[in-house]
Formats: structure tokens, C-alpha cells, sequence
């Protein structure tokens, strides 16, 4: 093969695999759906389903609402935020973006007045409040429901109670409006607080 050739063989090439690179990298950014601290909100700014919150940051609220409604489970579409608590937030990003977790992003927030701080964000390392790793409590959901985890889901159980919950919702302190807790509320929460674990020692 004469020199020339063998140069134009190479940059076409060349062109070809940076052609590919692009393409992937775009494909990989239309995968990501953006999420900061300002795409949460108080609770009652969302949709109530049963005992949850649902949103979508993509605009198929119906979408997410159906899946969330079904008894049989769905896939729930790009865009999907669940929450239970104020400060635990699922979120359902483009198919093939994490296949690990079936493309949903786990969140443990930082609520207050002013706004939500991420306190972290991931995919099998994230770890609530209580301890607890999220992709290890969903990825026991049954298949059907899209590693949303309910109490016939196939989840192991929480030791969070229905009123424990409740009082957290009832007291998100992003919510302009919220009034005063009521004496039910106020004693859920002084158990609940009971089940967090003690903070970590400080390291010098």
C-alpha cells in the first residue's frame, strides 16, 4: 500500500472513531436528566398516590401516576421522582443509564426552610438516615414493580410506621403553609427519633 493511501486510510479511520465517541457521548448525555438541589420541593407541591409522592422532571406526570396506581406494577417513564419521606427521593433516569438499578437514582436530602441539600446521591452506595441501604432494600422488589418497594412488593419491612411517616410528610419544613404539628405527630417523631442511629464519632 503506497504512503498516501495508508495516510488517508488513517485519518479516515481516525474520523470514524472520533465520530463514534461523539455519538456516544451525546447519547450518554441525553441519558442524563439534570437534577440539582432546586428540582425538590415540599411534598404537597406533588402528587399524593396511596401513602407516597410522586413528580416527573421530564412533564409524563400522567405516566407516573398510572404506574404508581397499578396494582400489577409498570415501568415508570424517564423523569419519574418518588418519594416516601422528605428527605429520601427515587429518581428514574433514561433507559440504560444505570441497568445495576433499573435507571433509578437514590438521593438522601437535607430539608429545611430554606431548600433541600443533597447529602448524597447514587446508585448502590447510598445509605439513609436510619442506615439503611436504599439499592439493598429495592432490589428485592418483585420484577413487576420496578424496584419500587411497598408492603406487598417483595421489600424487606421497614421499622418506620404508617404514623411515623405520616408525621415526617405532615411536617416538611419546605412547605410554606404548614402549620403547627398536632400531639399525634409530635409523638411519632419523638419515636422515630428513637430509631436513628447515634452519630459517628468525630475523627481528628
Amino acid at each position: 500500500m503506497r504512503r498516501l493511501e495508508r495516510v488517508v486510510l488513517a485519518c479516515g479511520t481516525l474520523m470514524m472513531m472520533l465520530t463514534t465517541g461523539t455519538v456516544v457521548a451525546q447519547e450518554s448525555a441525553q441519558k442524563q436528566i439534570p437534577v440539582s438541589e432546586d428540582t425538590f420541593k415540599c411534598l404537597g407541591e406533588m402528587t399524593k398516590v396511596r401513602h407516597f409522592f410522586v413528580d416527573n422532571l421530564l412533564g409524563n406526570l400522567e405516566g407516573t401516576v398510572a404506574v404508581a396506581k397499578s396494582t400489577t406494577g409498570g415501568v415508570y417513564p424517564p423523569g419519574s421522582v418518588l418519594q416516601l419521606l422528605p428527605s429520601e427521593v427515587m429518581v428514574k433516569h433514561q433507559p440504560g443509564y444505570n441497568p445495576v438499578t433499573k435507571d433509578w437514582e437514590f438521593l438522601e436530602l437535607d430539608v429545611a426552610a430554606e431548600g433541600s441539600k443533597m447529602r448524597a446521591r447514587g446508585f448502590t452506595e447510598v445509605v439513609n438516615r436510619f442506615g439503611g441501604n436504599c439499592f439493598a432494600c429495592h432490589v428485592k422488589a418483585k420484577p413487576e414493580f420496578d424496584f419500587v418497594c411497598e408492603l406487598d412488593h417483595g421489600c424487606d419491612p421497614i421499622p418506620v410506621t404508617r404514623a411515623m411517616i405520616a408525621a415526617l410528610q405532615n411536617t416538611d419544613p419546605r412547605c410554606k403553609n404548614a402549620g403547627p404539628p398536632s400531639a399525634e405527630d409530635l409523638e411519632a417523631l419523638k419515636q422515630l427519633q428513637a430509631l436513628a442511629p447515634p452519630p459517628a464519632p468525630e475523627t481528628k
